[in-house]
């Protein structure tokens, strides 16, 4: 656990030294999707009986914490690539699940960050949401997720360049088309049926019905799980890997 909390508490030092500037990055697209979406274009909309700006906004929580918390792999590259920070830690005690789970726990910090900036726009707009245990529960494993996901794929890139095809083909397509904008179940049912594997359609799912004060689905919730824990133990083995 020692291991643990070391790798971690290095990631918390450099988050420490750049929070103004991340906590402005965080803000950035949030606004400009709340603003232009929620308000100029869905202004007088209704989408599943609620008014567009109040459904819009747990999309824009799940999708928020997604790209922060799979942002941790742009800073596990970096280190491995130009600081040569990987090497030292190799040759350290610090064990594999260590290093995976501080680095996971580093990016769902970010995760849960960029979720609160959502949440404080939201009620400086004055949209209505509950953001309650099973809200913020649907945001940690949210996070967790992504940021397993991030450690895993981050020990399998050559190039720093190679991470930021990841984002353009991997993450910018489930920002999209994950259920955080609109309803999946208005496209096709083959779709859908893609759609239902992708771990933001189910977080994005349970923190909006958190957020509207409805039934959260369980099953959503062990899916996010499981994933969570599979990215997990593969991201460990990838580490392990990569020592080799």
């Amino acid at each position: 656990m020692s291991g643990l909390w070391a790798v971690y508490l290095r990631e918390m030092l450099i988050l420490k030294s750049r929070i103004p500037m991340l906590v402005g990055g965080m803000s950035v697209a949030p606004f400009l999707y709340l603003v232009a979406f929620g308000f100029a274009l869905g202004k007088d909309m209704t989408v599943a009986g609620h008014a567009y700006q109040s459904y819009l906004l747990p999309g824009l929580v799940a999708l928020a914490s997604m790209t922060q918390a799979f942002s941790i792999a742009g800073e596990i590259n970096i280190a491995r690539f130009y600081w040569k920070v990987f090497e030292e830690i190799q040759a350290s005690p610090v064990s594999d699940a260590a290093y995976v789970g501080g680095e996971i726990l580093a990016g769902m910090t970010r995760g849960l960050m960029a979720a609160a900036v959502v949440t404080v726009f939201g009620l400086a707009f004055g949209v209505p949401m509950n953001a309650g245990f099973f809200f913020w529960a649907g945001v940690v494993l949210n996070s967790l997720v992504f940021a397993a996901l991030a450690v895993a794929l981050a020990m399998v890139v050559r190039e720093h360049s190679t991470q930021m095809m990841l984002n353009t083909f991997l993450i910018t397509p489930m920002a999209f088309l994950g259920g955080t904008f609109f309803p999946v179940d208005r496209l096709p049912a083959w779709v859908q049926g893609i759609l239902s594997l992708l771990p933001i359609t189910h977080a994005a799912t349970v923190i909006r019905a958190a957020a509207l004060g409805e039934k959260v689905p369980a099953l959503a919730c062990l899916v996010l799980l499981g994933m969570g824990l599979a990215l997990f133990l593969a991201a460990a083995r990838l580490v392990k890997r990569a020592r080799e």
